[in-house]
């Protein structure tokens, strides 16, 4: 993803206008146009084709930040947020339709809302953030998988029955996984505490 800077590329770091920050910044600018596809006229199609769309600019952006050289702290930060803001987008838009249980729309910016309360700490250590864990990359892809699944399960027909099915598996696994990232970081921040000196 945009998000990682590799070595060498600390010229590109500084950059903000690149081809895989506007995938990002398109990306974020159809958060607001899925919401208005489910909830106004519940146009599902279109909105399942947006996130298809949105998952294929996500791997891009990555892709061509690297074949190009682009990757700048503008994308470390553009990437995760549109992830995130995605997942929450389509949770409360299908717990509004009634298609997932408000349970489950909370338990993920819940989380979300946890780790954010550790940055202070690790701040009084000089840091900003910690590397992303391969869990919480996983967990990820679970959720983008689970919800445009779920989506498309609210209906009738084999399709809808198979895809609701499914949704639910990706979404059982992604909500786990996110929830042991989340420890995961925890525990992480805990021992950077106990073994860096504040700064």
């Amino acid at each position: 993803m945009a998000g990682d800077v590799a070595p060498g590329a600390e010229q590109s770091a500084t950059l903000v206008w690149t081809v895989p920050n506007a995938l990002s910044a398109l990306r974020l600018l159809g958060v607001p146009l899925f919401l208005y596809l489910v909830l106004g006229p519940e146009e599902d199609g279109w909105a399942l084709a947006l996130l298809v769309v949105s998952g294929i600019t996500d791997y891009l952006d990555g892709w061509l930040a690297r074949k190009l050289n682009q990757q700048s702290v503008v994308g470390q930060i553009l990437d995760p947020v549109a992830d995130r803001l995605y997942i929450l987008a389509v949770v409360v838009a299908l717990a509004l339709r009634d298609v997932i249980p408000w349970w489950v729309a909370a338990s993920l910016p819940l989380r979300d809302a946890l780790m954010w309360g550790l940055v202070p700490l690790l701040r009084t250590r000089g840091y900003s953030a910690l590397p992303v864990h391969f869990l919480g990359k996983a967990a990820t892809f679970n959720l983008l998988y689970a919800f445009p699944l779920l989506l498309l399960g609210d209906g009738e027909g084999t399709v809808a029955t198979l895809a609701q099915v499914f949704g639910w598996a990706f979404a059982i696994w992604g909500i786990a996984l996110y929830w042991w990232a989340g420890v995961l970081y925890a525990w992480q921040v805990r021992r950077l505490l106990a073994t860096t000196e504040r700064r």
